[in-house]
């Protein structure tokens, strides 16, 4: 009896139905059993073609956050995944698109955010629940990761960012803000609010050393 050919890797396939191509390295998209749910992300790894003609996926996975062993937060943005240690093999078929998963600081970058548009600050193990890194920066009084999906307005004094129900004004006002000084920065030099805008999702990026993520 002849034995079955091994499986070949092959450079790159063409998502049924579509003329988009994949090729190792591109972020995709795979359908759910349930239609239900919201596709999976992945990283494709390898690509196969097996004795059958059928082809193979080799992907790494990307978790949402309410994948997670300990569910989404209030800092995790709404398109936000973390890069597994999970891989798995896939049949071809079960990809449905391409996407992008774009580093935290080019997505916060973004002049807009599409439907394919993620983006990634952490890689996951997803045995124990680790992060890596396991230490972030926090803003504002809430000592809170930056979740890029919020409104936050930066203090002209220490240039640290808040939001605007921490520091008692509407979003509404915060856009009308020229300048902001928090209360540590106020002095009867500086008002703490003025008109014209001012606010941005965009904080610079700082280094904190001494708080774990919350």
């Amino acid at each position: 009896m002849a034995k079955a050919r091994p499986a070949r890797t092959i450079d790159s396939y063409t998502i049924k139905g579509t003329n988009k191509v994949i090729r190792v390295g591109d972020c995709v998209l795979l359908r759910p059993s349930d239609s239900s749910k919201l596709p999976y992300v992945a990283k494709v790894e390898n690509i196969e073609l097996d004795s059958r003609g059928h082809v193979r996926v080799n992907v790494r996975w990307y978790y949402r956050p309410e994948e997670s062993i300990g569910g989404r937060r209030q800092f995790h943005g709404a398109k936000e995944v973390f890069l597994s240690d999970h891989c798995d093999v896939q049949s071809g078929d079960a990809i449905e698109g391409k996407c992008t998963v774009h580093s935290f600081k080019s997505y916060t970058k973004l002049d807009a955010v599409g439907n394919e548009d993620f983006f990634c600050r952490f890689e996951y193990n997803s045995i124990t629940g680790a992060f890596n890194p396991d230490r972030v920066v926090v803003y504002c009084k809430c000592e809170m990761p930056y979740n890029p999906d919020d409104l936050m307005v930066q203090c002209e004094g220490c240039s640290d960012w808040f939001h605007p129900h921490c520091i008692d004004i509407s979003p509404e006002e915060a856009k009308r803000i020229e300048h902001f000084f928090c209360q540590s920065c106020s002095s009867e030099d500086h008002q703490k609010l003025s008109s014209s805008h001012n606010a941005s999702r965009h904080p610079e990026t700082k280094v904190d050393t001494k708080r774990r993520r919350r």
